[in-house]
């Protein structure tokens, strides 16, 4: 009896270690992390390590909740009827929640001879034939039909390479995977790589220092990631710039040759995105740190702070005769030559922090926006600011003084906003602005050294969600800065709507969302970089980051000149909605000029 059991105990042992093997050799690719699948010479990977998980996250965050609001879903209503209706988009959406991807990427594998490699592929949680049919659709809704199909096998692997004209697709599963390649000699390599074949670990992106070296600086869990290894593209830009000899500055070739690796994240955390930005690099400034003294100038009603180290007295011999630079900044430099400054002088009469705040107040019609630098030697700050004001011969400053402060202000011409360039120099600080009043109210805060912005309980919760910062400060408050937009171009947009009923047809301004219900959901923007042991670490944190504001305001920008462009083209000549034909303001033989700059 006693012997059965034994066998019966070393039989259900060997069937459970058996079941463990089997299960971990077919799941031996599924394990691999994706740099351990890539060559060491990988130029750039972006990487989504779960995404019906970063959807979730998203669908939990505060812009998407703001999205949802009953009356922001009313406003958007009337817009969004607007736009074509794409069933195809929903159904991607639903696809790629059943395949439940893992640990998708994109890989720039090498440039060798003007020819990019490019290597994607993820894990997927259907099995391998309902897989192929959702992927196998999506190439040909992107692609289209291939002129030419063809079948390679590989270490037991199928490939399957597919053309499209000048285009070849390669693509292959292996067990849990899906891989594509536009080279079928990455194909193959990725394919050794994951199923073990190749042994040595070195020559894969994880044994790569630069590599390495970023990792740590990156959250452990993150909803997206991207790394840069920018060698292969500085060397290719400085052959280019030789090649066509070009007059760059040595200084600006020796930092770009610096950079090691640039990476980021971005992930979720209590609704708010938070991205991390690190570029790997030596210290640029040696015996500087930032210390935020221009936050002793900001009000309750201040919505944007910026301090960060600006060594222009560094950079102002390589400024002052580079070329490109126009308008009144190059007057500045010529004036600067002219009246016998030079970078000692800069150095010695200003500090390398350069501090911008902005306020809103609520009986203000539009904001005002400051800029600051520490004075070190005002007798020389005083030379240099007296060059910038002769810099246009035809501007006339004017000068005063007030409690041992130098006031100089530029009358503009009478305009919708009122704009009279000044700035106040003392022996401590340089303000500049364009509003006189809001400038004088600044030195009255610089002399008292209080400052309500850094003893409101908003900022100091903001400032604690990013670490302290050595070189680099942002801080927005969103939700003042909204409601100040709304109080003041609500009634605008109202009364533009009714002389110009057009506008109804996209959009219903009477059912704009009260401020409120959109100042709910926006909590600061905040964002802070240091340098930390072996490069630049830049995060930032709220409803969006300061990087995607900053996008979001490139991409509205060139919305709205598009939008300019297309109303001045249509006011060139006469028209009717009927379409019938209208005389010409011009000869009909004669092309209409270009329009002037």
């Amino acid at each position: 009896m006693m012997r059965r059991t034994v066998l019966l105990v070393i039989a259900g042992a060997v069937a459970a270690f058996a079941i463990w093997y089997v299960r971990r050799v077919s799941q031996e690719t599924s394990s691999a992390s994706v740099s351990a699948l890539l060559p060491r010479e990988t130029i750039f990977l972006a990487h989504l390590p779960d995404f019906n998980r970063t959807r979730d996250q998203f669908d939990h965050s505060d812009v998407c909740l703001l999205y949802r609001e009953p009356a922001v879903q009313d406003f958007l209503r009337k817009p969004l009827t607007k736009l074509p209706k794409k069933a195809s988009a929903s159904q991607t959406l639903r696809e790629i929640e059943q395949l439940d991807p893992k640990n998708a990427f994109f890989a720039l594998t090498s440039i060798a001879n003007d020819s990019l490699k490019v290597v994607v592929g993820f894990r997927f949680r259907e099995d391998p034939n309902s897989a192929e049919k959702i992927i196998t659709g999506w190439c040909s809704q992107a692609l289209g039909n291939p002129s030419d199909r063809e079948t390679v096998d590989y270490q037991r692997r199928k490939i399957r390479i597919s053309t499209f004209g000048l285009f070849s697709l390669a693509s292959v599963y292996d067990r849990d995977w899906f891989f594509a390649s536009n080279n079928l000699a990455e194909i193959r390599a990725l394919l050794d790589r994951a199923d073990g074949r190749v042994k040595n670990a070195k020559n894969t992106l994880d044994a790569d220092e630069s590599y390495r070296t970023a990792g740590p600086h990156l959250p452990s869990s993150y909803a997206a990631s991207f790394y840069l290894q920018p060698k292969t593209i500085s060397e290719r830009l400085a052959a280019l710039r030789a090649a066509i000899q070009s007059s760059g500055a040595p200084n600006e070739r020796l930092l770009l040759e610096q950079v090691r690796s640039i990476s980021g994240a971005m992930y979720f955390e209590s609704g708010k995105i938070h991205d991390l930005l690190f570029v790997g690099m030596p210290k640029l400034e040696q015996d500087a740190t930032l210390s935020r003294s221009s936050l002793a100038l900001g009000t309750k009603e201040t919505f944007f702070y910026l301090s960060m180290l600006l060594n222009v007295g560094q950079k102002i011999d390589a400024l002052n005769q580079a070329a490109g630079i126009g308008g009144a900044v190059q007057k500045f430099f010529q004036t600067f030559s002219e009246s016998g400054i030079t970078a000692d002088d800069w150095k010695a009469a200003f500090g390398v922090e350069l501090g911008s705040l902005a306020d809103w107040p609520s009986k203000a019609t539009w904001p005002s926006l400051i800029l600051t630098l520490p004075v070190i030697d005002m007798a020389k700050a005083s030379k240099i600011v007296e060059a910038v004001t002769h810099a246009d011969k035809n501007a006339i400053w004017t000068q005063t003084e007030k409690d041992s402060v130098r006031y100089f202000s530029m009358p503009s011409p009478a305009t919708l906003v009122a704009i009279t360039p000044t700035i106040a120099l003392s022996n401590r600080i340089l303000i500049a602005g364009f509003d006189p009043v809001s400038i004088e109210q600044a030195i009255k805060r610089d002399s008292s050294g209080s400052s309500e912005l850094s003893n409101s309980q908003t900022y100091q919760t903001a400032a604690k969600l990013v670490p302290s910062p050595t070189n680099f400060f942002a801080y927005i408050d969103a939700a003042l800065l909204y409601s100040r937009l709304d109080a003041s171009l609500r009634p605008m947009l109202l009364m533009a709507s009714a002389f110009m009923p057009g506008m109804t047809d996209s959009v219903d301004l009477t059912r704009l969302p009260a401020a409120e219900i959109i100042t709910k959901h926006l909590s600061p923007i905040v964002s802070s970089q240091r340098y930390d042991g072996d490069g630049y670490v830049a995060e930032s944190v709220g409803p969006i980051t300061l990087d995607q504001s900053a996008i979001g305001l490139a991409i509205l920008s060139g919305v709205g000149a598009a939008a300019r462009q297309k109303a001045s083209g249509s006011l060139t000549g006469w028209g009717s909605s009927t379409g019938s034909p209208q005389p010409s303001l011009s000869p009909p033989s004669t092309p209409n000029p270009p329009p002037t700059p």
